[in-house]
């Protein structure tokens, strides 16, 4: 498999970007990597590596969409940019697939544009992977439809559904719809129309409403809500992880007895930071759009890289895509 990365696009790029991608050949035997950008800085950073050069290549782009850019603008603004140029070669085959941690609303853009939707596809979603009590759950959309319609919600279930069968290797997982009350009938008007046509969804192993709260008790695999809520639930749950741990810190290094007590338990503490720990799931999938395209987190290391880059592998291998546009066309 041969996978683009847009080694400009991250808060840490290139220095990070690139040493994610060695350390993603370090492991795997079958994967060659291109690396798209500014070719002088990208060489910077490969020198600093005993790396295999035949299994990896640069692609010279001269442009980078900066975080804080406009979207829409930077897409059409900047052609040659690595994000551009690295779509690029996922739509001409030249790549299987793409890896960037970069501006998020401008890759959808960027993504929607080059390489379209899939046949039957109302509108891509954003997947992100929770960690829960049994096993990991995943929550979409969290960010590319801020305003949603009942049958795009529909549709992201039924994505989800064929995303975590792929992911996790577990048929029919259950699927509820993120709403403020577990009856049926609660919420609002989206959400009520939502429940109507999940219900009758032949395409998924629906369980019906699950709040927030309850989402990572086990009981659900996808949850599925709009962009907005989706986004809202995610960067809080990263909030309250963060708070948690800073607070816990605090109170350890207020006395010996804590310090003592933290040593202790030091192993139990690295499982639970792993376990929050969003580099360790890789990235988020684009769902929907006729091309793998993976986002990093923004700020990802390059242990996130590495793992975006495995789980782009491993989608492309797997020939994801065909298997989703199959089901697709049968809705």
């Amino acid at each position: 498999m041969k996978i683009a990365v847009d080694a400009m696009g991250g808060d840490y790029a290139p220095l990070e970007t690139v040493k994610g991608a060695i350390q993603a050949l370090e492991e795997m035997e079958n994967l060659s990597i291109i690396l798209v950008g500014k070719k002088e800085e990208i060489d910077i950073e490969l020198k600093k590596y005993n790396c295999n050069i035949e299994r990896i290549s640069i692609v010279d782009a001269r442009e980078v969409v900066e975080m804080d850019d406009d979207p829409i603008i930077a897409i059409k603004a900047k052609k040659d940019s690595s994000m551009n140029r690295m779509l690029e070669l996922v739509k001409s085959g030249e790549a299987d697939a793409s890896v960037s941690a970069g501006n998020t609303g401008a890759l959808i853009s960027s993504s929607q544009l080059k390489l379209r939707r899939i046949k039957g596809v109302l509108r891509p979603a954003i997947t992100t992977i929770f960690p829960g009590k049994k096993r990991d759950i995943v929550l979409m959309d969290v960010g590319a439809n801020s305003d949603c319609r009942a049958d795009f919600i529909n549709q992201f279930a039924t994505m989800g559904s064929v995303y975590y069968e792929e992911m996790f290797s577990i048929e029919k997982p259950k699927v509820g719809l993120l709403n403020i009350g577990s009856e049926e009938g609660k919420g609002n008007e989206i959400t009520r129309q939502s429940y109507d046509l999940l219900k009758e969804n032949k395409n998924i192993n629906f369980i019906g409403n699950v709040e927030s709260r309850d989402m990572m008790d086990g009981e659900v695999d996808v949850v599925v809500t709009d962009g907005f809520t989706g986004n809202m639930v995610l960067k809080t749950a990263e909030g309250v992880s963060k708070f948690v741990f800073s607070l816990l810190k605090e109170e350890i290094n207020k006395s010996f007895v804590g310090k003592i007590g933290a040593l202790l338990l030091k192993p139990i503490f690295k499982k639970m930071k792993n376990k929050l720990d969003s580099s360790e799931y890789g990235g988020a999938l684009f769902l929907g759009i006729n091309g793998i395209s993976i986002k990093a987190h923004g700020n990802s290391s390059s242990k996130g890289i590495k793992n975006a880059i495995k789980v782009a592998n491993k989608f492309a291998e797997d020939k994801f895509i065909e298997r989703l546009t199959e089901v697709m066309q049968q809705d």
